[in-house]
């Protein structure tokens, strides 16, 4: 059986700790053992105990992420989370693993789990991890989105309309961005404005897809690929 690997997350947003939270949540080998809000509170557990790998934010009051790792010369091994880029490069002199920009999509933090176990076995050894959620925020509030219930989503502006089986939410998102979340081999974007799940599509024609009664518009550069993958 596989060691797990415990991990902690050093943030002074609730909203990091319930993102990151809910993707360790997902990765079978992992295993959240404490939850900090500040530097002080990282160095009070740390010279207590072990742990394997930490999440930490850089701009925290009073002792910054940082400082953190100057301070603590022998810190675990650690993967940064933060909303800027300027500290990146400086990062890997105190053996930083990855450096996570906010937000945080699971695909990126999936990369940054398999670098920290190529750190631990020579090689990546973590089993296949299975997306089934995205974390969303609608009205000022993340949510969770179940992805077996996603039909498709639509631009709308600065945010994304999600069609799901029982609702539709307005997600404060960009397309892109959301595009990002979603396990390939899943949804495929079909428009400029539309992404779709490959599973949900109930027929095609010629410019258009059909999904629970909607008519959705096939665009010309995007009608190739959705070809290609609606033969597999």
């Amino acid at each position: 059986m596989k060691e797990i690997k415990k991990c902690i997350i050093i943030d002074d947003e609730p909203a990091a700790h319930y993102v990151l939270a809910n993707y360790i949540k997902q990765n079978p080998q992992l295993e959240l053992v404490f939850q900090g809000y500040n530097g002080i509170e990282a160095m009070n557990y740390l010279r207590e105990n072990t742990v394997d790998l930490m999440f930490l934010d850089i701009n925290m009051p009073e002792i910054s992420g940082m400082e953190l790792l100057k301070i603590i010369p022998n810190h675990p091994k650690t993967i940064l989370t933060t909303a800027y880029s300027e500290f990146a490069l400086e990062s890997y002199d105190y053996g930083v693993i990855d450096y996570l920009l906010k937000p945080i999509y699971f695909p990126r933090f999936l990369k940054a789990i398999d670098r920290f176990f190529s750190t631990e076995n020579g090689k990546a050894k973590e089993e296949e991890i299975v997306v089934n959620t995205v974390s969303v925020k609608v009205d000022g509030y993340f949510i969770e989105i179940e992805l077996d219930q996603l039909l498709f989503a639509q631009s709308f502006g600065n945010y994304v309309k999600l069609h799901t089986a029982k609702k539709t939410y307005l997600a404060s998102i960009t397309t892109t961005e959301f595009e990002k979340c979603l396990p390939e081999k899943n949804f495929i974007r079909i428009h400029k404005s539309y992404i779709v799940a490959l599973d949900k599509i109930e027929a095609t024609e010629k410019d258009y897809v059909v999904i629970k009664n909607e008519k959705l518009p096939i665009g010309i550069t995007y009608k190739r690929e959705l070809t290609d993958r609606l033969k597999k």
